[in-house]
């Protein structure tokens, strides 16, 4: 099935570049990424690199084995005041990317976007159907991210949201956005409950983009409460030409079951270089801390942890198509009782080291 997906994204790249040559409304867009890592901790095989709660690492779960982890075709519309995007995902994170709504399916195909947005202005769009999250600073797409492995606070915040939203944008330095959607991570709504999202865009000078962000959502079933909030702020500068610092911080995110509320924060830092027009270094320093037990990282016996991790990236420019991302990742966490991870003899460990690279075709 992998090779049918290759086959397939290479007739249709070319197909997009002879409609894109043509003006025509319709693009096609895409990418595949392929990764090996070894985890020095001695552990091999399918989810290899995750520890006691599957949050350890979000997409890269396989330590020693050649791994796909997403194809992705996605088809945009544009016309006039109309855009249509369709965006769909193959392959082993597919299911994880939309993992309630296909919980248990084994297809690897999943519906990443869908959604349809109305300029009803220059300064004001509607957006409805199945859209990327507005919290946090990494995205899906490996092509988007300078860092190959994902962040704990991208791990541990929503991934996408049914819904509605209304964007508004004054002015090129200032915008906001508001919306209503079906909750965490899912096409349907299992309760009467709406999730409210709203962000607020400003760049104060040229170079630096900051987002303030909100998102909040009671998930309980039954009439019982499961409400969740995220502050989250997202920001970048670019220093000079070939430096980039990036910021993504939760100060505060919190769970409510109606009787006990619990916290999460964290904070992650990004380093982007270009030494080259083909070769560039990045380091991502994060603090993500659920000692609570609010969200999804917890330790073996259920309880909070936290964790800092340190990763170091290169992205090398092989073709304008074709980019190499080797990496080295070390996490550490501080579990409220028991261990996180376990190594090839099965004792506790609560610390891992990754080191590994990823191919990816993109276009």
């Amino acid at each position: 099935m992998k090779k049918i997906y290759l086959a397939v994204l290479s007739i249709l790249a070319a197909f997009s570049a002879s409609a894109q040559d043509s003006d025509g409304p319709l693009t096609l867009s895409g990418y595949v990424d392929t990764y090996y890592f070894a985890n020095l901790n001695g552990v091999s095989g399918a989810g290899a690199n995750l520890g006691a709660s599957g949050f350890e690492r979000i997409f890269d779960h396989n330590a020693n084995s050649f791994q796909v982890g997403l194809a992705q075709l996605m088809t945009t519309y544009e016309a006039g005041k109309l855009t249509g995007v369709i965006d769909l995902t193959f392959g082993n994170h597919a299911d994880l990317g939309n993992y309630v709504w296909v919980a248990g399916s084994t297809t690897g195909i999943a519906i990443k976007q869908a959604y349809m947005s109305y300029a009803m202005s220059d300064a004001v769009s509607l957006t409805a159907g199945t859209f990327g999250t507005n919290v946090g600073y990494e995205v899906i797409d490996a092509p988007a991210n300078f860092n190959y492995s994902l962040s704990n606070l991208f791990g541990n915040g929503p991934f996408y949201h049914t819904g509605i939203k209304l964007d508004i944008a004054p002015s090129d330095n200032f915008a906001f956005m508001v919306g209503l959607n079906n909750g965490l991570d899912s096409k349907d709504d299992f309760n009467k409950q709406k999730g409210f999202m709203a962000q607020v865009y400003t760049a104060p000078v040229d170079g630096w983009d900051l987002y303030l962000n909100y998102y909040a959502s009671d998930e309980g079933l039954d009439g019982a409460t499961e409400k969740y909030n995220w502050f989250d702020i997202t920001t970048s500068f670019q220093a000079t030409d070939n430096f980039l610092i990036g910021l993504n911080a939760v100060p505060y995110g919190s769970f409510n079951d109606g009787t006990d509320t619990k916290t999460w924060w964290g904070a992650a830092l990004y380093l982007n270089g270009s030494l080259t027009d083909k070769f560039g270094l990045g380091v991502r320093a994060e603090r993500f801390d659920n000692s609570e037990g609010g969200i999804y990282l917890i330790d073996e016996n259920g309880d909070g942890t936290a964790v800092t991790s340190l990763t170091l990236t290169a992205n090398i420019d092989l073709t304008d198509h074709l980019m190499l991302k080797p990496e080295v990742r070390y996490d550490g966490y501080t579990p409220t009782s028991g261990f996180q991870l376990t190594d090839g003899d099965g004792a506790g460990k609560n610390s891992q080291t990754t080191i590994g690279a990823a191919m990816i075709f993109h276009f």
